[in-house]
C-alpha cells in the first residue's frame, strides 16, 4: 500500500476554472518523488491539493490508507503531512527559535524542547542564528528553517514546493543537501523543483505533468534520460 495516493484529482482556484485535470501519483513509504513539467502545468497546485488548501473537485486523496480528500489541513498535519510552500511563510518579526516552537503547535507532548535542541543538531547554521529574527536571514537560512520546523511535527511525509527559488547555486546545494539527508532518514518526500535534473538526480520515481494532468511517470533515473523529457523540460 502506498503511503500517499492521489486518483484522478481535479482541482482549482474557482469554480469555474480548473488547473488540475486529472493527475494521479503515489508515494511509498521513504521515497522521494519528483513532479517535472513546463511553467504553469499546475505543480504547485498539486501540493497545494493534496495538502488542503485548494478545493478538490474530483478524484481523491489517500494517505496511509485513509481518505483525507475532505479534511482540512490541520489534520492532514495531525496524520503525519508536513509542507513546506514555495515561497517563505515564517514569522519574521519571530526569533528563529521561536519560529521552530510554533512550527509544534499542534504537538501535546512534553518533548518539543528536546526536539528542537536534535533539530539545531541537524541544521547547525540555526542554532548559531537561535536568537536572530527570521524576516534577517537570507534566502537559504529562511529555507533552511522553513524545512527545520516542518519536521517538527514528524512527519512521514513532506511537501516541498521549489526550495531553490531564488537561491544562490552554493546555497542551493545546501538546501538540497539536507533534503537528501530526509530522504535517508526514512521521511518520504515529494518535490516540485525548477532545478528538475537536481531533484531527479535525488529522487526514486517522478511524474511529469502537464496541462493539469499526468502525462508521464517512471523511475527518476529513466526520466532524466528519457530524450523527449530531457528536450522538453531539462533543456537538453
Amino acid at each position: 500500500m502506498a503511503l500517499l495516493e492521489v486518483a484522478g484529482l481535479v482541482a482549482g482556484y474557482r469554480r469555474d476554472l480548473d488547473i488540475l485535470r486529472g493527475v494521479t501519483l503515489k508515494v511509498h513509504e521513504g521515497q522521494m518523488v519528483s513532479i517535472i513539467g513546463p511553467n504553469g502545468a499546475g505543480k504547485s497546485t498539486v501540493l497545494k491539493s493534496i495538502f488542503g488548501n485548494v478545493r478538490i473537485k474530483k478524484g481523491s486523496v489517500t494517505f496511509r490508507g485513509e481518505d483525507i480528500t475532505a479534511l482540512p489541513p490541520s489534520e492532514r498535519l495531525r496524520r503525519g503531512m508536513s509542507i513546506v510552500p514555495q515561497g517563505h511563510n515564517l514569522f519574521p518579526e519571530m526569533t528563529v527559535h521561536e519560529n521552530l516552537e510554533l512550527g509544534a503547535y499542534i504537538r501535546r507532548d512534553k518533548n518539543v524542547s528536546r526536539d528542537i535542541a536534535r533539530t539545531y543538531e541537524v541544521f547547525p547554521d540555526l542554532q548559531a542564528l537561535r536568537h536572530k529574527t527570521a524576516g534577517y536571514l537570507s534566502g537559504g537560512q529562511m529555507q533552511m528553517l522553513e524545512i527545520a520546523r516542518a519536521l517538527l511535527l514528524q512527519p512521514s511525509l513532506i511537501l516541498i514546493d521549489e526550495p531553490s527559488l531564488g537561491l544562490s547555486p552554493k546555497m542551493a546545494k545546501s538546501v538540497f543537501a539536507k533534503i537528501g539527508e530526509l530522504k535517508d532518514s526514512g521521511v518520504a518526500v515529494l518535490i516540485v523543483e525548477q532545478n528538475a535534473e537536481a531533484s531527479l538526480r535525488m529522487s526514486d520515481h517522478a511524474y511529469v505533468v502537464a496541462m493539469g494532468a499526468t502525462t508521464t511517470d517512471g523511475p527518476a533515473e529513466e526520466i532524466r534520460t528519457n530524450a523527449d523529457v530531457r528536450k522538453a523540460y531539462l533543456g537538453a
